[in-house]
């Protein structure tokens, strides 16, 4: 595609160069320059694009575009805007000719819940056509699965998914949106049909300061919109939300277990390996549904993918179907089969709210003790490590404090940090900073009939320690230690 088209409704500074030259692809990262890229110089928070230019140029890259002064006249085209970062969106936009207008696009935003939501969609949608899903387990683009460094990737990365998708025959795509990907800009120049809130709770304070800031980001989703807002109307900030798009011409559909709704969860039921309750929707519809699933939040997140599935038109019969067959997501209060006659679920909560939710849930329907393995993440919010501990220690009978990742932080002074909510006065926990022995620990400890939650990690496979990144599979150890252990 011809540079000039691809900057079609780009605000240029100035040019260096012709823009009439062809471009193969476009790249912001030096490393993966091909011959004839369009080279575009960010200036971020730790490596700055421009100093990356004359590397560019020995691996084939053509043109550069930049946001600040470049004096050269050497025969390559040098195009200058205000922002290259906030340009990338429109370049990747014209580039794969506007993909997210040939998809269903779904987005997903929330403190907890974006990846079962996104997941049970991309499993219902398949049955009769291909969903693409984007978010924190991973990209499927209809015919590959690759991973993801963050729940939503920049914005030419969307926009190259999403064509792929495309040319994959993707009738929809399922999007985890978070508060980071809004704030900075990564889903502009984007067609969402479908938008969806399941819940606010703090988290990621250190980067939006105030809570207010985290939910207007979470907010804007909704402005982007086309075809409908689903928003959890029991959540007070859902209703904040909602009472702050309401006039948008866009409707909205709430859903809830507390509050009435459009789609209302009524009688939940928990058990240790389902949860029952009666969907109450329009028209006067009423069934009982059963999910092959644990916890209340489950129920939410199925009354989420009912209302997407219903704004799509298709068939309450149908949608209850396939919501009935769901399975857990990986790593979400998932439960680790073993003949010991323990209950052991991996969960990925790593916020206060979450692990309060699961925790309680576990409370319902625990015959026997409830065993707590957790730590929290290094470089993260410290604020909410002490209330993490109080909650664990508050909801079990025991809890093992361990490490998570740790990233440039010591271990000990995190578990310090957690410690600081624990009552020292009870013997009711314990420390061992390795993960895989208090794993360990924890079924060692563990009699038949009780439950162990093993908390933090979900589905990551991997711990990240400095700069090392390791394997380690919360899911894959504690199967180990169950078939090695006797009991």
């Amino acid at each position: 595609m011809k540079l000039k088209y691809i900057l079609k409704n780009i605000e240029i500074m100035s040019t260096v160069g012709s823009t009439d030259i062809e471009i193969s692809g476009i790249e912001y990262d030096s490393r993966n320059i091909k011959k004839g890229n369009l080279f575009v110089c960010i200036d971020g928070s730790k490596v700055d694009g421009h100093k990356f230019i004359e590397s560019a140029k020995t691996k084939g890259a053509v043109a550069f575009l930049v946001e600040k002064n470049i004096k050269k006249d050497d025969g390559f085209t040098y195009v200058k805007v205000k922002d290259t970062n906030e340009a990338l969106s429109i370049l990747g936009k014209n580039f794969y000719d506007n993909p997210s207008e040939k998809l269903c696009l779904i987005g997903v935003t929330g403190t907890n819940g974006k990846t079962s939501v996104a997941s049970f969609l991309k499993d219902i949608l398949n049955v009769d056509s291909k969903c693409g899903f984007i978010g924190t387990t991973g990209i499927e683009d209809g015919k590959d699965i690759v991973e993801s460094k963050n729940t939503t990737p920049n914005s030419l990365e969307i926009q190259k998914n999403l064509n792929n998708m495309h040319k994959n025959g993707c009738r929809y795509c399922a999007m985890e949106v978070s508060s980071h990907a809004l704030s900075l800009r990564r889903v502009e120049n984007l067609n969402y049909e479908i938008g969806i809130f399941t819940n606010l709770t703090e988290d990621h304070l250190d980067f939006h300061k105030t809570f207010e800031n985290y939910r207007k980001a979470k907010e804007s989703l909704f402005y982007k919109t086309s075809k409908v807002n689903i928003i959890n109307i029991d959540d007070v900030n859902g209703r904040i939300i909602l009472e702050n798009i309401k006039n948008l011409n866009v409707p909205c559909v709430t859903y809830g277990i507390n509050y009435e709704a459009t789609f209302t969860g009524k009688n939940v039921k928990l058990y240790e390996d389902k949860t029952v309750f009666t969907l109450v929707g329009p028209d006067n519809f009423e069934q009982e549904i059963s999910l092959n699933m644990v916890g209340q939040f489950t129920v939410y997140n199925a009354l989420a993918t009912i209302c997407a599935c219903y704004m799509l038109n298709m068939k309450m019969e149908e949608i209850i179907e396939r919501i009935s067959k769901l399975r857990s997501v990986n790593g979400r209060f998932e439960k680790i089969e073993n003949n010991k006659n323990l209950h052991v679920f991996v969960d990925y909560a790593h916020t206060p709210d979450a692990l309060d939710n699961v925790l309680k849930s576990i409370k319902e329907f625990a015959r026997g003790k409830i065993i707590t393995v957790f730590g929290c993440g290094g470089n993260r919010e410290k604020e909410k490590r002490p209330i993490m501990g109080n909650i664990a220690q508050q909801n079990s009978d025991f809890t093992i404090i361990t490490s998570d990742n740790p990233r440039y932080e010591e271990p000990k002074e995190i578990i310090k940090d957690i410690l600081e909510g624990i009552d020292r006065s009870k013997d009711n926990y314990m420390i061992i900073e390795d993960r895989k022995e208090a794993i360990k620990e924890a079924i060692t400890k563990a009699k038949k009939g009780d439950t162990i939650l093993i908390a933090g990690k979900g589905h990551e496979n991997y711990q990240i320690i400095k700069d090392e990144i390791i394997d380690f599979d919360d899911k894959i150890i504690a199967k180990e230690i169950m078939d090695n252990i006797e009991k």
